[in-house]
């Protein structure tokens, strides 16, 4: 019978750990989602950001030769991430769009073409803001002021992709808190379920002696061993379904850098082994300052 009772007594504690480690990865996968759609999300922000554009208008004494010259000058400024010569040519078909748009665009004006040659430019993300691009044109206007007539760009789109990544970074990250806070409450929870059906193991050390932090040791290790573990089971989750998402929907393309995968990798792991720490010392705590009689 004895052995029968050990036997069911190390299959409820393999039990207890594995339903544990499952509940903390879960939280953790949430975690990771969102902050994984933050991290994506920023790359989506960098990409729209520097597909912005602008155009340089010349004067028109300006050749074409005289243009192209500029154009290797500005190649070299860190302000941009693709300068380009637009000719007259390039200008009505990017004008026009479609061939036969183009042919009436060129028949209003008797075949000749009114479009002057432009030079036009993409910002790099961190110009690719309202104060950027007034800067960008503030510098073209004073390094080139008898080359330049004007410099072009959509104001309105420039403050709209700031204004509509900011919102949704708030909102994510206010689902990141909020998850948090929910999973600090859950893994608290189970931890202390957990715990519990040791209340008799933990009091019994303390009777014959075992100090607190004696008694600590082996439970806080359990428990970063246990947030090491779910976080890796909660990564492999959310890896799994940022490749499905990126091979099975055509419409949605996951890219992140190597920093922002070390990262999340590293806010997962820091997030599973803090909690678990934490919430493993206070319910020993609860169960060190309980009396004998309370633990029926």
């Amino acid at each position: 019978m004895s052995k029968k009772a050990e036997d069911y007594s190390k299959k409820g504690l393999r039990t207890s750990y594995v339903s544990t480690v499952i509940g903390i990865s879960l939280v953790l996968f949430m975690i990771g989602l969102v902050l994984g759609g933050v991290f994506g999300l920023r790359s989506v922000q960098k990409q729209a950001k520097e597909s912005l554009q602008g155009d340089i208008f010349f004067k028109s004494e300006l050749n074409d030769a005289d243009i192209k010259q500029i154009e290797e000058q500005l190649n070299g400024w860190k302000e941009f991430s693709d300068v380009y010569f637009v000719s007259p040519e390039r200008a009505i078909q990017e004008f026009g769009g479609e061939s036969q748009v183009e042919q009436e665009v060129q028949s209003m004006f008797l075949d000749e073409n009114p479009l002057p040659p432009t030079i036009g430019f993409k910002p790099k993300e961190a110009y690719a803001t309202s104060k950027g691009m007034a800067h960008i044109e503030s510098k073209l206007l004073r390094r080139f002021p008898q080359e330049i007539d004007e410099v072009n760009y959509d104001k309105a789109s420039v403050e709209n992709v700031n204004l509509g990544f900011k919102q949704f970074v708030v909102l994510f990250l206010s689902v990141a808190l909020l998850l948090i806070i929910i999973a600090v409450a859950m893994i608290n929870n189970t931890i202390r379920l957990a715990l519990y059906s040791k209340r008799f193991t933990i009091k019994t050390m303390q009777l014959v002696g075992a100090t607190s932090s004696y008694i600590r040791r082996p439970f806080i290790w359990q428990a970063v061993l246990q947030g090491l573990v779910s976080a890796l089971v909660g990564l492999a989750l959310l890896l799994t379904v940022f490749y499905g998402l990126n091979n099975l929907l055509e419409t949605i393309e996951i890219s992140y850098t190597l920093e922002s995968f070390v990262l999340l990798v590293g806010i997962l792991l820091l997030i599973g082994v803090i909690m678990t720490v934490i919430s493993t010392w206070f319910a020993l705590n609860k169960y060190l300052r309980m009396k004998l009689d309370d633990l029926y």
